[in-house]
């Protein structure tokens, strides 16, 4: 470990994250360009990679400094290979402030990712619809996000910026780049996807409980049209790393907003149950989008 004296607040330091660059480098031949990160029962995209190239499967305690992920339907690897000729790694699992994590340690696999040579993250996450026009396994291209959790202290960034990565007050006014939403749109019309496709904007809060009929009413109040809790602090590093971002958001369920309802309270089955229903449907859709930003590269 760096000496406190050269440690960031923020976490691990640039050297200690290109330590870890390092290390996995020596475990794989592939460079990657485009990062994923798959959300909660989304994991099979990683193992939907072109079967013709090579594929590297990396688990995250083969790594070192790497976090563990503690969650059901996150295999906790670091998946390198192909989609559509293009050189990607996949996150299949993430990690989240209800492990009991710190923000710098959710974040840490994009600045790594970062150092790998990636320059564009595609982040997807199962998520409860607020909107109601929306429906059970609607897929929503992310538009913006509200960091809750961010605004009310536990941004990622806090602490020592690390000018090597990015400035120490970064914008967020494009976090979710707006040439990705319209390929990603029309791609899902190309598709035949578009009658169960969005646009809508994702609040982030930490979980791990479910939210109240009240705080669902809030969080709609404000301008959510989704809510989960993942997401937001990824995509706050990526672009403080000058990375593209591209964010899907499967609705697994919809959320309860009164009091007196009938509708079943959400649970974890309910969103795995989803997401194995919805998810060859997301694995086409980014694997078509990654096709065309590779061939247009």
């Amino acid at each position: 470990m760096a000496e406190q004296g050269t440690r960031s607040v923020n976490g691990p330091s640039y050297e200690e994250l290109q330590e870890v660059a390092a290390a996995i480098q020596k475990m794989t031949d592939i460079r990657p360009t485009i990062g994923i990160i798959c959300g909660s029962g989304l994991g099979g995209l990683a193992e939907d990679l072109d079967n013709d190239k090579p594929k590297n499967v990396i688990s995250y305690k083969d790594i070192p400094r790497f976090p563990k992920t503690t969650v059901k339907g996150h295999k906790g690897n670091l998946v390198f290979g192909y989609i559509k000729g293009c050189p990607v790694v996949c996150m299949q699992g993430r990690f989240h402030f209800y492990e009991g994590h710190h923000p710098t340690t959710i974040t840490m696999p994009v600045r790594v990712m970062k150092l790998l040579g990636v320059d564009t993250l595609v982040v997807t996450n199962a998520a409860g619809g607020l909107n109601s026009t929306y429906n059970r396994g609607d897929l929503m291209i992310v538009k913006d996000h509200v960091n809750l959790a961010g605004m009310t202290g536990a941004n990622p960034l806090m602490g020592d910026n690390e000018d090597r990565f990015g400035p120490r007050f970064p914008a967020m006014t494009s976090a979710y780049d707006r040439e990705l939403r319209q390929l990603a749109s029309r791609t899902a019309t190309e598709l035949n996807m578009s009658e169960f496709t969005r646009e809508g904007v994702y609040v982030h809060l930490s979980g791990p409980s479910y939210e109240t009929p009240a705080e669902s009413r809030f969080l709609k109040l404000i301008g959510a049209d989704a809510v989960g809790m993942s997401t937001a602090p990824e995509v706050v590093v990526a672009k403080h790393c000058g990375m593209k971002v591209l964010g899907i958001s499967l609705v697994t369920n919809m959320v309860i907003l009164d009091h007196d309802s009938d509708q079943e309270p959400p649970n974890h089955a309910e969103v795995m149950e989803t997401a194995d229903k919805r998810a060859k449907d997301m694995q086409t859709l980014v694997k078509s989008v990654i096709g065309k930003l590779y061939q247009n590269a």
